[in-house]
């Protein structure tokens, strides 16, 4: 487990003005996990460092396709969406090395009064923090599925997203052969990531045409949570050098499964010396807590559910037969099941939750599973329902999973485990960016989800 970089602000200041490049990244993700960002010079970034920044706060006012939202508060054309005020973390330091190894960092608006409730990466700060102070270290990682495209952004636009090309054909996941094939874009995802500290422990083909997945590295939740979202970006910004669209879409084409974000999940003591999840005398060696975690989970979870399945096009992959998720259940090892736990000894024992896809904000995704799972241990919960043995599509016990975007959405309004555990004002507001969401879905244009989520998502 590879624990996160640590600086001070004077450590950056000191490196960044005895560094070469005269400009510097900063990034805040949306409400999608959207990375929207500017470049500044480095004479602003060192005035940034002492003094703070401002940052439109649209970010947080409008969709993926930059569309305002009609019905939100926290801001609006009744604002006249002025800067808010915005934090560096230093801690997030990187060097682009496919940009001439320019400066990077992630920002976010926890000292904003009015928009640390709502902004995505605060949410899971907070909950870090109240997990902390339980006792527990969140240790978290998230990997990804995505299918990669032999286009351009213009050629998507030009054929209106019809016969794209896979930049390799046919079925072959796990396949030594098809990963030779573009092979300088396969090894540089493996070591451009690893050099801006996105570490991969193991990268490979996936069934489908073109089709990759990569697992990264567990450490800190808020770690964990910074490297998926640049994990996306990164891709993509890779892929284009290749002239390769790489894309995360949950299911672009009904024909082939989707693509999956699974979370992968453990609690260890504040030391993070000791496994919490693992007891050598327990049942299937899972611990009291770890029974409780799962317990949370699997009650809550479906009323979190648009954090874990965001878009319209998220539950075209719910759905059965397609290594995905249908029905609230859980086995061990057991790839058919929302729930696969590995009971694998005291370094490696998780809980991977196999509802969340490859289209979600990490930092949403990983705050509902943590929010579940801690209710479940605050509220000692036991878990009630039998581990899944075989086909877990065939139980018809288990609860099922909301099918659409909006019905999944007025669930998690209505939630008051929900308010209880991200806030009301989160809660409303990205319930509310939900229902915009659901709204805008156009189910007699056929490509209306490719247009929306092929490439930004």
């Amino acid at each position: 487990m590879i624990q996160p970089v640590k600086y001070t602000t004077q450590e950056i200041r000191e490196l960044m003005i005895r560094h070469t490049s005269p400009k510097v990244k900063i990034a805040v993700a949306d409400m999608d996990g959207i990375l929207r960002g500017k470049v500044v010079s480095k004479e602003k970034f060192l005035s940034i460092l002492e003094k703070g920044f401002g940052f439109c706060d649209v970010i947080f006012g409008w969709d993926a396709s930059d569309e305002l939202y009609e019905k939100t508060k926290v801001t609006g054309w009744h604002t006249g969406f002025p800067d808010a005020p915005a934090n560096v973390d230093v801690n997030t330091f990187r060097e682009i090395p496919w940009d001439s190894h320019t400066p990077f960092f992630l920002a976010d608006f926890s000292k904003s009064d009015t928009f640390s409730e709502v902004c995505p990466r605060t949410l899971l700060k907070k909950l870090r923090e109240e997990t902390l102070s339980d006792g527990f270290q969140p240790i978290f990682s998230q990997e990804f599925e995505w299918f990669n495209f032999s286009e351009t952004p213009s050629s998507l636009i030009e054929k209106d997203f019809q016969d794209l090309i896979p930049i390799t054909p046919g079925m072959f996941g796990y396949s030594i052969l098809r990963s030779s094939y573009k092979s300088a874009y396969f090894n540089q995802l493996f070591e451009d990531l690893s050099n801006i500290r996105v570490p991969l422990e193991g990268l490979h083909t996936e069934t489908g045409p073109g089709v990759y997945e990569a697992a990264i590295q567990a450490t800190d939740i808020l770690e964990a949570a910074d490297r998926a979202v640049l994990f996306k970006t990164s891709v993509k910004e890779i892929a284009f050098q290749h002239e390769i669209i790489a894309s995360f879409m949950a299911r672009w084409n009904k024909n082939l499964p989707g693509c999956s974000g699974h979370v992968h999940q453990s609690l260890w003591d504040t030391e993070c010396k000791r496994n919490l999840f693992y007891d050598p005398n327990g049942r299937h060696k899972m611990s009291k807590l770890m029974n409780s975690y799962l317990a949370g989970q699997m009650r809550y979870l479906p009323e979190l559910l648009p954090l874990c399945a965001p878009t319209t096009n998220s539950y075209k992959r719910l759905v059965e037969g397609y290594w995905a998720p249908t029905t609230i259940n859980w086995g061990i090892d057991n790839r058919t099941t929302s729930f696969r736990v590995l009971p694998q000894g005291e370094s490696a024992s998780r809980i991977e939750t196999r509802i969340v896809g490859s289209d979600t904000n990490p930092y949403l995704a990983m705050s509902a599973c943590l929010a579940a799972g801690l209710y479940g241990i605050r509220n000692d919960l036991s878990l009630e329902q039998e581990l899944i043995k075989g086909n877990g599509y065939e139980d018809k016990e288990g609860r099922k999973l909301a099918s659409s975007l909006e019905e999944a959405t007025t669930i998690f309004r209505n939630s008051e485990v929900a308010h209880e555990l991200l806030g009301e004002t989160f809660v409303h507001h990205f319930a509310m960016s939900r229902e915009w969401e659901a709204q805008q879905y156009n189910a007699d244009d056929p490509r209306w989800e490719l247009r929306r989520y092929f490439e930004i998502i």
